[in-house]
C-alpha cells in the first residue's frame, strides 16, 4: 500500500519549493524590488458574522471597500476563527496557534503569556515599521519580563478624533490615524499596520440606522432562532450601519495607499474577530459565531485576481502567511511553534473553488469567556467543521452555556434582540427562542449546514448520522491530542484557574449572589433574571 505520509511530505516539499520560486521571482522582477518586502494592512472589524459583507450578496449591508478588495483579490467562503471571542480570537491571529494551545490566552480577559510572541513583534525585530489604531489585542493584560506593557500589535496611533454619526460609534478617526502612521514611517522600511475598528461591537444607538434613512424592509431574512419583529430588524440594521462605518474608513485607507503609490505592494487582509454581538452568535460555537468574512488583496503578488475560494482556512493561518511573505524564516522569527499553515498556496494559485484539497476542515472551541457562573467557570467546547457538517462537543452540560440567568447571561452582549427574546419568555409568549439562545445543551451536537445553516436541527442522536458523528469526533480528538490540548489529557480545569484580569468582574457571580454592588456594563440591567430558572 502506498504510504500516504510519504506522499504528503513530497507534496509539502513541492509546495514549499513552488512558493520559494514565486516569492523569489516577485522580489527580483527589477533591481529596485530585490529588497522591497511587501507592506501589510490587517483590517479587523469587531464582531461581524459571515456573510455580512456586500461581496457575499448580503443586500442590507453596503461595503464597497470590502467588495473592491474581494473583486481585485480573493474572496474566501470558509474562513473561521478557532474561538469566537475578542481576546482569544486575536491571540490566535497573532501567534498562529489555536486557543487551547495558548494557556491563559485561551480565555477572555487573560494575562497574555510571556512565552508567546506575536507576528507583529517579530516583524518589528526584522525591520518592519509596526503600529495599530483603536483595538489591537484586547481585552486583557500583556506585560514583558520587567512588568512593562508589551506592544503586541505595535505602537498605538489614536490621536486624530472626529464627530461620530451616533453616540456609540467611536470618535477615533481610523483613516487619519493610519495616515499619521504612514507619515511617521521611515522611507526605507516596509510596514505592518493593524486597523482594529471598534465597530460593530455593542452598544448601538437603537434606531440610528432608521434615522439615517434605512428601512426595516431591507432585511431579507431574520434568523430562525430570533423572532421576526420590528425591534430585531432594527437591531440588525443598526449592526449593518456600524459595519458600513468600518468599511468607510477602509475605503479611505485604500485611497491613501493608492495616492502614495503603496497600494501595489501592500497585502490587505479584511476580516472580523468573531461573529455578530447577538444571541446564539458571538461567544458561542455555531455558524454565526466562528464563520467570518475574509477578503485578501495584493496587486503585485496575487496573480489571478477576482477569485472565490472555498478552502477551509483558519485564523491561525495568518501569522505564518505574513512571516513567509515578509521573508522571515523560522530561524529568524524565534517564535513558538506555529500550528497554522501559510495561505501562500492559495494566494499564488490561479484556481477558484478548492485550491488545496487538504484544507477540508477547521477546529473550533472555547473555554472561559465573560464570567457569570460560580467561581468564574467557563463553558468548554470543542468542535470541527468539515464539508457540510458542524460537530460540537459540550463538556460541562450542567452549566448554563451563556452564563447563569440570574447574572444576566453575560456571554451575550446587551441589545434589543436579546431583550425581545427574554421578554417573550418572561411574558409567556414564546420560550423556544430563549431555549435556542440561552438554554442548556446536549453533550454532542451535529448540524448539516447544507440544509440547516441556522443550526436548528441537532442530528447527533439521529441513527442515520451516527457514523458521521463518530468520524468527526474521532478526527477532532486525534488532532486535539496531537496539539497537546489539556482538555484531551484530563486537565481542562486549568482554564478555569488562570488569572482573570478584569478586577471589577472577578467572581462576579459569587459577589452578586452575596449581595455585593457589582455591575457588568456590557449587558442591560433588565437582562438579569429575578426568578431562578432550572
Amino acid at each position: 500500500m502506498t504510504d500516504k505520509r510519504f506522499i504528503n511530505r513530497q507534496v509539502n516539499t513541492l509546495h514549499s519549493l513552488a512558493v520559494l520560486f514565486l516569492i523569489t521571482t516577485f522580489l527580483s522582477c527589477s533591481p529596485e524590488k530585490e529588497t522591497k518586502r511587501p507592506n501589510i494592512l490587517f483590517c479587523i472589524a469587531d464582531d461581524v458574522s459571515f456573510p455580512h459583507m456586500g461581496a457575499y450578496g448580503t443586500s442590507w449591508v453596503k461595503t464597497p471597500a470590502f467588495d473592491r478588495v474581494a473583486s481585485q483579490g480573493i474572496l474566501f467562503m470558509n474562513a473561521y476563527t478557532p474561538n469566537a471571542k475578542c481576546a482569544p480570537s486575536r491571540s490566535c491571529i497573532l501567534t498562529g496557534r489555536n486557543s487551547w494551545q495558548l494557556e491563559e490566552a485561551a480565555n477572555h480577559f487573560p494575562e497574555f503569556p510571556l512565552k508567546f510572541k506575536t507576528f507583529m513583534e517579530t516583524l518589528e525585530e526584522q525591520g518592519y515599521f509596526t503600529g495599530h489604531t483603536a483595538k489591537g489585542w484586547a481585552p486583557g493584560r500583556a506585560l514583558d519580563k520587567d512588568g512593562n506593557r508589551r506592544l503586541l500589535t505595535g505602537k498605538a496611533f489614536n490621536d486624530k478624533k472626529l464627530d461620530p454619526p451616533t453616540k456609540h460609534i467611536s470618535n477615533n478617526d481610523y483613516a487619519a490615524n493610519f495616515s499619521d502612521f504612514l507619515a511617521a514611517k521611515p522611507d526605507d522600511q516596509p510596514f505592518c499596520f493593524w486597523y482594529g475598528s471598534l465597530e460593530p461591537h455593542r452598544a448601538y444607538e437603537f434606531g440610528s440606522s432608521l434615522a439615517h434613512g434605512r428601512n426595516n424592509d431591507e432585511i431579507d431574512r431574520v434568523f430562525s432562532f430570533w423572532p421576526d419583529t420590528d425591534s430585531v430588524r432594527t437591531d440588525m440594521l443598526d449592526y449593518a450601519f456600524e459595519i458600513e462605518w468600518f468599511d468607510k474608513h477602509l475605503g479611505q485607507m485604500l485611497q491613501t495607499l493608492e495616492e502614495m503609490g503603496e497600494l501595489e505592494n501592500t497585502i490587505i487582509v479584511i476580516t472580523a474577530d468573531n461573529g455578530m454581538p447577538f444571541p446564539r452568535a458571538k461567544g458561542q460555537a455555531y455558524e454565526l459565531s466562528n464563520h467570518l468574512p475574509l477578503a485578501i488583496m495584493w496587486p503585485a503578488g496575487i496573480r489571478s485576481k477576482g477569485r472565490t475560494v472555498t478552502d477551509f482556512v483558519s485564523f491561525i493561518d495568518f501569522a505564518p502567511t505574513f512571516l513567509e511573505l515578509a521573508g522571515v524564516s523560522s530561524e529568524k522569527s524565534v517564535m513558538q511553534p506555529i500550528q497554522g499553515k501559510s495561505l501562500s498556496d492559495i494566494l499564488f494559485s490561479d484556481q477558484e473553488g478548492i485550491v488545496n484539497p487538504s484544507r477540508d476542515h477547521v477546529l473550533i472551541g472555547k473555554e472561559r469567556h465573560d464570567v457569570g457562573r460560580p467561581d468564574d467557570q467557563g463553558y468548554p467546547i470543542r468542535g470541527i467543521v468539515k464539508g457540510n457538517y458542524l460537530y460540537v462537543k459540550n463538556y460541562e452540560t450542567d452549566r448554563w452555556p451563556v452564563g447563569n440567568p440570574e447574572t444576566g447571561y453575560l456571554n451575550t452582549d446587551g441589545g434589543a434582540t436579546k431583550t425581545v427574546i427574554l421578554n417573550m419568555r418572561r411574558n409567556g409568549i414564546n420560550d423556544e427562542y430563549w431555549k435556542y439562545c440561552f438554554g442548556k445543551r446536549m453533550d454532542e451536537e451535529l448540524y448539516d449546514l447544507s440544509i440547516d445553516r441556522d443550526c436548528m436541527n441537532n442530528m447527533a442522536l439521529n441513527p442515520e448520522y451516527q457514523q458521521i458523528v463518530q468520524s468527526l469526533r474521532e478526527q477532532m480528538e486525534e488532532e486535539l491530542n496531537q496539539q497537546q490540548d489539556p482538555r484531551m489529557k484530563g486537565n481542562g480545569h486549568i482554564f478555569d484557574e488562570y488569572t482573570y484580569t478584569n478586577p471589577n468582574n472577578v467572581n462576579f457571580y459569587n459577589r452578586f449572589m452575596a449581595g455585593d454592588e457589582v455591575e457588568a456594563n456590557w449587558v442591560n440591567k433588565t437582562d438579569f433574571e429575578k426568578e431562578k430558572i432550572k
